[in-house]
């Protein structure tokens, strides 16, 4: 392990201008998917030596030194590929270790799940274990992913890294004076404390495990509602981890180099780098705010000799003619610097918005839904989160709305992070909508449910009356055709009801002669699209006798499955002439 250290310690400077050099020449090989974002920054904050974070500045690592090796200018694959290459395919720098991939890849699973607006991709997961641990050094891991010996950065000591004084009692680190890097993904102990995660089920939140901290370090990365599918967005994931614009342009190469394809190795037999980047003296304040550092490490105003070989301050310059010293002018104080905005810990910020067990959202013209729309929210922890404002919004045709006559309503969600929207009432018209619930202000989650509001329906009708219906060739029915459509044995209004003159009960053949309703210009048809009234009742229209007498049927079908066959009869009057008697002889 010591040698480890030193050997991330002693590379000279020259490793950054080949870093550069390497990196300008593998742009002009491959690109990323997303590209770096024009103007991007080590962040707000500029570490000790002027580049990565000062005091811990928010880093997952504290700014540990990191490898720099670049990928290879060759790729793994084809240009416009990205799969899985055999283990034959490809340069050894494109094979990750087993455990260590699956871990990766388990990882982007999970978070996909609970935050899937992140976009998270485990080769930027690969990118970053590269340059920070050497893919917890080639997949030296047992079993379970955790790795066969700690791997600890420097001491965060300020004696060229940042200082970060104990936050663990040594608990992860070791070191009950100074802070460390820790484990595959180099977590500081105080930001393992808040993004720690239990990704194997062991029971323990373990940096030195890699499932554990391929998972805390893909909720770490998508923090503050970031989409990594945004080339901005990754950029400043990345800054997170390590503050320095080298690191980002470092973890790029290889996050674009795994995107165009990667293969499996054995764990203990994956390639380990050799270049770290190098620590920069920590920097000592100056008069008047600058900061530069001083042999020997001390600080402090540079003296003025004096011919005793004291030190003596310079006289300010004189008014002319007074033969006086004027006063040193007073110094304008400083403007204070306001105090940063405090940034919400994992636990307070919004991380996804999923489906609550919402089923299948039907109901018929007029009724109420059985199911009411349902979200949870989670942190970016993935845990539930409560107190959140969830809007809930119909949008189509249909007439529906929310139990109270509103198309929008907005619900605090409970303890269980759970929000559910008020009753569907559906509207008239048949057809589909859609309900859509959005949460978070900064970069708000949605989900969007299809909802489908069904005709009206019976699964009963029946003719009202019995008396025959009888008429002459060419003649009309003297008597109207009576329905009654019923739902659960309660009338059924405004229900459909098709209304056909067929040959057979089961109205398998239409009937093209016998008895036919009127269009509008008083042109025969054989079926009519009709609706019952508010109680359920439906009068047909004037019904008419062709010149075919016989027996027909008229069969009504409603939404529903209840349906009625009517017979219709067509036939001639039978004269009737007196009867002669004969009169008996007398």
């Amino acid at each position: 392990m010591a040698a480890h250290i030193r050997r991330r310690l002693r590379k000279g400077a020259t490793t950054t201008a080949v870093a550069a050099a390497a990196v300008a020449a593998l742009a002009a090989s491959q690109a990323p998917a997303a590209p770096l974002a024009e103007g991007s920054t080590a962040g707000d904050q500029q570490a000790a030596g002027g580049e990565s974070g000062g005091p811990e500045d928010g880093a997952a690592t504290g700014n540990s030194p990191y490898y720099t090796d670049l990928p290879p200018l060759v790729t793994p694959d084809r240009p416009g590929s990205s799969s899985n290459l055999p283990a034959a395919t490809g340069s050894a720098e494109a094979g990750i270790p087993a455990s260590v991939l699956a871990a990766y890849k388990q990882a982007e699973q999970t978070v996909g799940t609970t935050d899937p607006a992140c976009r998270l991709p485990w080769q930027l997961l690969a990118a970053i274990g590269k340059v920070e641990s050497g893919q917890a050094r080639g997949g030296q891991v047992d079993a379970n992913g955790t790795t066969l010996s700690p791997i600890l950065g420097p001491a965060l000591n300020g004696q060229g890294f940042a200082l970060i004084k104990d936050t663990d009692g040594g608990a992860y680190d070791g070191d009950a004076v100074h802070d460390r890097a820790v484990g595959p993904m180099q977590f500081i102990p105080s930001t393992w404390a808040t993004w720690g995660q239990d990704a194997n089920g062991d029971g323990r939140k373990d940096p030195n495990n890699i499932y554990d901290a391929a998972l805390a370090a893909g909720r770490y990365l998508c923090a503050g509602g970031r989409n990594l599918a945004v080339a901005a967005d990754l950029d400043r994931a990345v800054l997170s981890y390590n503050q320095s614009t080298e690191y980002l342009r470092t973890v790029r190469s290889w996050f674009a180099y795994y995107q165009r394809g990667t293969h499996e190795v054995p764990d203990g037999s994956g390639v380990l780098p050799t270049a770290p980047s190098t620590p920069t003296p920590s920097p000592t304040p100056s008069p008047g705010g600058t900061v530069s550092p001083t042999p020997g490490g001390t600080t402090g105003p540079k003296p003025s000799p004096s011919k005793s070989g004291g030190t003596k301050p310079s006289p300010s310059p004189s008014k002319p003619g007074d033969g006086t010293t004027s006063p040193t002018p007073t110094p304008t104080p400083p403007r204070p610097t306001p105090p940063p905005k405090p940034t919400p810990s994992p636990a307070e910020t919004f991380g996804s918005l999923e489906n609550a067990g919402t089923g299948p959202l039907t109901a018929t013209a007029g009724g109420t839904f059985d199911e009411r729309v349902s979200v949870r929210a989670r942190n970016a922890l993935g845990a539930p989160m409560a107190q959140l404002p969830v809007t809930f919004t119909i949008t189509g045709t249909t007439g529906t709305l929310f139990d109270g006559g509103k198309r929008k309503v907005t619900v605090i969600s409970k303890a269980d992070g759970t929000a559910t929207a008020p009753a569907l009432k559906a509207g008239e018209k048949t057809g589909e909508f859609t309900v859509t619930a959005t949460a978070g202000t900064t970069r708000p989650r949605t989900l969007t449910y299809e909802a489908r509001v069904t005709a009206r329906q019976a699964d009963k009708i029946v003719r009202v009356g019995d008396k025959a219906l009888v008429a002459a060739p060419g003649e009309k029915f003297a008597d109207a055709v009576t329905v009654k459509a019923t739902h659960k044995g309660v009338a059924a209004p405004g229900v459909a009801v098709t209304a056909t003159m067929v040959k057979d009960s089961l109205g398998l053949i239409d009937n093209d002669k016998g008895p036919y309703f009127k269009d509008a210009d008083g042109k025969p048809l054989r079926t009519l699209d009709l609706t019952t009234g508010a109680d359920g009742l439906l009068q047909l229209p004037e019904i008419f006798a062709d010149e075919n007498p016989g027996t027909y049927k008229l069969r009504l079908t409603t939404e529903g499955g209840g349906s009625v066959v009517i017979e219709l009869t067509v036939q001639t009057p039978e004269e009737t002439a007196p009867e002669e008697t004969e009169t008996p002889e007398a």
